[in-house]
């Protein structure tokens, strides 16, 4: 008669069976140190951001933002590690108010007998704004270090006070070095090579599209796939794993390399280039909204006040793209592009920025003079605020020609539209205001 199985354990174990259910390689290959973590050397490098805080044993809110896959659960789960502190996770899309209110009551709870928590909240940008609003005094007194992640721009996703109080770091999808190492790493796990040709193991790669954890289940995919003795090429794996490979040339990264192309293909007015760098971003899988915030930043930089129409489209076709969703939003994104390629083209708005952001700062402490500046006190009167202010409406040609730069810095030109579009228009005026400013003997 066997014997009976001693308390505590579970059949499994009776009979001698390994008790773990499998583990996906992902897991398997969970940095447990920060050295181990690929593709992030900008962050956790000799001279990363975060080797130098961790140098100082100092950690303050962060917010990672990057996308999918790049390693932002397993560094904030590492940090806390590093830091002495408790981890805790939740994600935005499954905790609400009441769940916001347990994790801070616990946090608090640790913190009275010393323990400090690290916590970790996932897809942080779907929290609306009072639930964003609920995180400020919390990390004000020190009850949590907040990390957030996200895959949104933090600038448009995130409240600003809550932005305020913490340090945005973002996170860089993997390259194709950091991919093979991820692959090298699985192989070695594993005790086996992947069965793949050398074309096939790039198209891998380029399939997982920056995303290491897309590139451990693609190579889990293979292994299962794959005969004793077989070796699969480029075709035979797109097969397998029913993913085309993104098109994006071997050579490049493609997502920086063809936003980069599809701008210049716009910046150089040539409609046809630029639609066929949209289209192959959009079959390859990227993200439209982010093509159509780029549109707009083109709008603004190449085409600037040459047509002042271009800004208006861009934006139109980014809320059109809101609306509809894929695919129907995608033409408006196309005709945006089309619009902007066709437009004149002018960075003097561009420049004029800059140029004068290079004097702002410079000569930041300088007080404009006092006559444009409002009296509300007598004795500001006293001192002159105000006096001498011409009233430009009451002067003819509604221009007074009077000097608003500060007396020591003098009149700049920092703004030059050039003889092109709706610019030409400007230039006329501004040169008459140029001839009148010169005639009223205040030049």
């Amino acid at each position: 008669m066997s014997a009976r199985p001693r308390r505590g354990t579970n059949l499994f174990e009776a009979a001698g069976l390994e008790q773990d259910a499998p583990r996906p390689l992902a897991d398997k290959l969970r940095p447990a140190q920060l050295s181990e973590v690929v593709g992030q050397d900008h962050l956790l490098g000799p001279d990363g951001a975060l080797t130098r805080m961790l140098a100082t044993r100092s950690l303050g809110s962060l917010v990672f933002w990057g996308p999918p896959g790049t390693g932002k659960t397993t560094v904030a789960r590492l940090l806390a590690t590093a830091t002495a502190l408790h981890f805790e996770q939740i994600s935005a899309v499954f905790s609400g108010v009441a769940e916001l209110k347990k994790t801070f009551d616990a946090a608090r709870a640790r913190r009275q007998v010393g323990q400090g928590t690290l916590l970790f909240v996932d897809e942080i940008h779907r929290f609306n704004r009072a639930q964003q609003d609920s995180f400020l005094p919390v990390m004000e007194d020190g009850t949590v270090i907040l990390v957030g992640a996200t895959t949104e721009n933090p600038s448009f996703e995130l409240n600003a006070a809550l932005l305020s109080r913490a340090r945005v770091l973002v996170f860089k999808p993997l390259d194709a070095e950091a991919i093979e190492k991820l692959l090298a790493r699985a192989e070695a796990i594993e005790g086996k090579p992947l069965p793949l040709d050398a074309d096939a193991r790039a198209a891998l790669v380029r399939m997982s599209d920056g995303d290491g954890r897309a590139a451990l289940t693609l190579a889990e995919e293979v292994w299962r796939a794959a005969r004793a003795g077989e070796t699969f090429d480029a075709a035979a794996l797109q097969e397998i794993v029913q993913r085309r490979a993104p098109i994006y040339d071997k050579a490049q990264d493609g997502h920086y390399n063809l936003i980069s192309a599809l701008h210049k293909s716009v910046r150089g007015s040539d409609p046809d280039a630029a639609l066929y760098y949209l289209c192959r971003m959009l079959d390859a899988g990227e993200a439209p909204l982010y093509i159509a915030r780029r549109v707009v930043r083109m709008a603004i930089e190449d085409v600037g006040l040459a047509d002042p129409q271009a800004l208006v489209v861009a934006n139109a076709a980014k809320d059109a793209y809101d609306f509809l969703g894929s695919p129907e939003g995608e033409l408006a994104i196309a005709e945006a592009v089309i619009y902007i390629a066709t437009a004149p083209k002018s960075n003097a708005a561009y420049a004029a920025y800059g140029r004068a952001m290079e004097f702002a700062k410079e000569g930041g402490s300088l007080l404009p003079p006092k006559h444009i500046l409002n009296a509300p006190t007598g004795l500001m009167r006293q001192e002159g605020y105000g006096r001498g202010y011409a009233y430009d409406h009451d002067a003819p040609d509604a221009f007074s020609g009077q000097d608003y730069f500060p007396e020591a810095l003098g009149r700049q030109t920092f703004y030059e539209p050039p003889e092109r579009g709706f610019e030409r228009e400007i230039r006329k005026r501004l040169e008459y205001w140029a001839k009148l400013r010169r005639e009223r003997g205040d030049s």
